[in-house]
């Protein structure tokens, strides 16, 4: 096989994606409370080393290939990839498990500073297996969703470029079932302790996943016209969602935040990953503008609702990815000037194909997520205990700290402050009225 250019930027592609999940790291890590940043930072961590094992074993087999049922892939087929050495097919093979990497990986933020991490590294392979893979294979490996499945047969094939229905809704769904399995953290909605710890953190986080993002959406690109396109639009959506979501911030709470920039990026990242080789830049910023206002409005569902989503995934990988992936049915652009999206006169065919593959992957997510967290949850138990939650995940799970304050006492002791982050035994002061506007309405309490 000759290494062609074609195959060095899928190559590239991989590599810039499996940098995503460390960025997403550093992005909750820095949202979360000191006495659980590494705890946090672990959970995305391990996805990488075991959803790289279970890729490599049938992960990737479930994804392509003989179907069963249209719904996966035969698991043994290429079993340990052994089949796949000498071929250029293990190139696209190592790119698709950076994919299957972050998808789990974004699930974690739901239930930060609450879980245990046994029971994370067992519900991560298990959820893999049992909703990524069948998901991929269902839109992308000819299955169920794709133009010869059943249903894209009968109602048409879903537009889904890089992700936003197999990545971004299957995760945002689990986020939300997991979060109401496990419950609502201590002090939900009232202890100011759970504000983000690092700020910094979460603009880095965020700059690493924007960066990524090129390879993300770029790297199944067909030509060089359509790269061209792609790049542009992972630029201008992100860049109008960031813009939009610090215009409602502005007008409702009276001023802009960084943390409310780093969201809007991601969220417009999460909106336009569907689309981002099927609309024009104008589109894309549209889209973006869409995306950042109404994620920066939907992290209060959850105390409207009554869930405890901690770092705000389902506002905006959900809600943002059933935007990206719904938008297809209106702005898409024409190909060879038919078709279309609404708004090009194409009529409503695409909007019924992209509505019914959300709607499945939403059903999908929510009952197999339901069956494992419930499973877990009901024999070794998911959340750590009361006490561990006070002390800190970080300890409790880990016996070590993100932070060391031990040189700011004396005798090695704890200074008080660092007593007081760690062991939660009296609450911090709130703030003033005037300062604490958007920590308890925008970004409302991932954030609060």
């Amino acid at each position: 096989m000759d290494l062609t250019a074609g195959h060095v930027w899928v190559m590239i592609s991989a590599a810039l994606v499996l940098l995503m999940t460390p960025g997403l790291a550093f992005f909750y890590g820095g949202m979360t409370r000191a006495k659980s940043a590494l705890n946090m930072m672990m959970m995305s961590f391990i996805a990488v080393g075991l959803v790289g094992i279970v890729w490599v074993l049938w992960g990737y087999s479930m994804t392509g290939g003989e179907g069963i049922g249209q719904v996966f892939g035969n698991p043994f087929a290429s079993f340990g990839m052994s089949g796949l050495i000498g071929t250029e097919d293990l190139i696209g093979a190592g790119y698709g498990a950076t994919f299957a990497i972050i998808t789990v990986a974004l699930i974690s933020g739901a239930i930060a500073d609450r879980a245990k991490f046994g029971a994370w590294t067992i519900f991560v392979p298990i959820w893999v297996t049992a909703v990524y893979c069948p998901l991929a294979f269902m839109v992308w490996g000819g299955g169920l969703l794709s133009a010869d499945g059943a249903v894209g047969g009968a109602v048409g094939e879903a537009i889904d470029f890089a992700g936003g229905t197999v990545v971004h809704i299957s995760a945002g769904v689990a986020a939300l079932v997991l979060a109401i399995i496990l419950g609502k953290r201590q002090g939900f909605g009232k202890d100011p302790a759970q504000r983000p710890h690092n700020i910094p953190f979460v603009m880095l986080g965020a700059a690493l996943l924007w960066f990524g993002w090129f390879g993300f959406n770029g790297g199944a690109a067909g030509s060089a016209e359509e790269a061209g396109l792609i790049w542009v639009n992972t630029m201008a959506a992100p860049a109008a969602a960031m813009v939009g979501w610090l215009m409602t911030e502005r007008i409702r709470d009276g001023r802009p935040t960084s943390l409310g920039a780093a969201s809007g990026i991601v969220a417009g990242l999460v909106a336009i990953t569907p689309a981002c080789a099927n609309v024009s830049p104008v589109g894309a910023i549209g889209l973006g503008l869409v995306a950042g206002a109404v994620c920066a409005l939907a992290v209060g569902l959850k105390y409207r609702l009554g869930f405890d989503d901690s770092l705000d995934v389902v506002a905006v990988h959900l809600v943002a990815g059933i935007l990206g992936t719904l938008a297809i049915g209106f702005i898409m652009l024409p190909v060879d000037g038919e078709g279309g999206g609404l708004f090009y006169g194409g009529g409503a065919d695409q909007l019924v194909a992209q509505i019914v593959a959300a709607a499945i992957a939403i059903a999908l997510s929510a009952v197999m997520t339901a069956v494992i967290g419930l499973a877990i949850h009901k024999t070794i138990g998911f959340r750590i205990s009361s006490d561990s939650e006070v002390s800190g995940v970080d300890l409790s799970e880990h016996a070590e700290t993100a932070y060391e304050f031990g040189g700011l006492g004396v005798g090695g002791s704890f200074h008080p402050f660092a007593e007081q982050m760690f062991t939660q035994q009296k609450p911090a002061e709130p703030l003033p009225a005037q300062q604490k506007t958007t920590q308890d309405n925008v970004t409302e309490g991932v954030h609060s």
